[in-house]
This record gives C-alpha cells, sequence and structure tokens, in this order.
C-alpha cells in the first residue's frame, strides 16, 4: 500500500529527490499535480451583473438542493489535468478516481497534493502504483492552486439556471473541453510559492 508524504517548505526538494531516483523501468517521466474537488449544483449563483447606471438587475434565480462533484487534478509544470465528474465525496469515489487518474499517461510517475479532508483517507484503500500522494499542512488551502481553477470555472457559472443536473453537467463538460487548455490551467496554478523553486527545473 502507498501511503501519502508529509509535505513542507521543502516541497521543491522532495520532487526532485523522486526525479532523481527515478526508475526509469517503470517511468518516462515524473510530474507534480494539484488535487481538489468543488461541488455544482442547481442552486443559483448570484454575481456581479452589468446594467446602466442607477439600474439595479434582475437575474433569474432558482432554489435547489441537487448537485454533483467535480474531482480535478491539475499541473503547474506541463498544464497537464485530470477532470472526472462524479455524484459524491467518500473514500471509495477518491479511490476510484486515482484508479482512473493513473491510466492517463500510465508512464509517468505522478506527484499528487491533496488536502487533508476526510474523504482523503488513505487507510484501507489502493493507491496506484503510479502514484504518490502528498499531503499539504492542515488548514492551508492557499497553498493549493486548485483554489483558482475552481474560482476561474465558477466565475462563469454564475448567474446560470439550469433545469436540470444534466444540464450541470453538460454545462461542466463543455467549459472544461472548451475553456481549461492547458496554458490557462498553467496561468492559474503557478504561484510564486512554487513556481520559481520548481517549475524551471
Amino acid at each position: 500500500m502507498n501511503r501519502p508524504l508529509r509535505s513542507s517548505k521543502k516541497l521543491p526538494n522532495l520532487i526532485n529527490s523522486f526525479r532523481i531516483g527515478l526508475n526509469k523501468d517503470k517511468y518516462d517521466s515524473i510530474n507534480i499535480y494539484f488535487q481538489d474537488e468543488s461541488r455544482f449544483g442547481l442552486m443559483t449563483h448570484i454575481g456581479r451583473y452589468i446594467t446602466a447606471k442607477g439600474v439595479k438587475p434582475i437575474v433569474k434565480y432558482k432554489h435547489a438542493f441537487k448537485s454533483t462533484y467535480v474531482y480535478g487534478s491539475f499541473s503547474p509544470l506541463t498544464g497537464d489535468s485530470f477532470m472526472w465528474e462524479i455524484n459524491g465525496l467518500s473514500t471509495q469515489i477518491f479511490e476510484m478516481y486515482l484508479k482512473e487518474f493513473s491510466k492517463q499517461n500510465p508512464r509517468e510517475l505522478k506527484l499528487v497534493v491533496i488536502d487533508n479532508a476526510g474523504f482523503h483517507s488513505t487507510k484501507n484503500i489502493d493507491i496506484p502504483e503510479n502514484i504518490k500522494l502528498i499531503n499539504i499542512p492542515p488548514y492551508t488551502p492557499e497553498l493549493n492552486p486548485c483554489e483558482r481553477v475552481w474560482g476561474y470555472f465558477k466565475s462563469f457559472f454564475k448567474n446560470k439556471v439550469f433545469d436540470d443536473i444534466e444540464d450541470v453537467k453538460d454545462w461542466i463538460e463543455e467549459f472544461v473541453n472548451n475553456d481549461l487548455s492547458i496554458e490557462r490551467i498553467k496561468s492559474l496554478t503557478r504561484s510564486s510559492t512554487y513556481n520559481n523553486r520548481f517549475v524551471a527545473q
């Protein structure tokens, strides 16, 4: 069983240690990803609207509780990503997600930085051999650049009204295919915290 490592301020050194010790019989490359989940549902998220001066904007609103989740892993190095839409948050679903993620570029060793959510528990689950999990310190969501991806994602989700949850899923698929390019993911996930220390290596 593959157990998560504890990250620290020396994250770039940890990454380099994996890079130096890379088993080239098993892997052709190594990459780092940041992973997180976000909820998308039928309830309308109200955002700003442009109107004439002095005119109060009026938008449609839906109050409903059906929702789905998007699991995503994003690389600030290459802009590669893996996103999976599924209804629920659980350790079992997280395990399924990792197995599907491992099939993308299977000869790439994936260093996946995760937060400390309860359903990210790795007890009694099988983690694919080509995935190594690294925990960020507790209560530090600002260290996970996925937050910026979700912020960009949801800036287009505001003020939208959907008839049913299938329409939400269709919108997610279209947005991922058309608006989350490699260059966009790079620009959203690279930050001064990590970029200057290991992106160029």
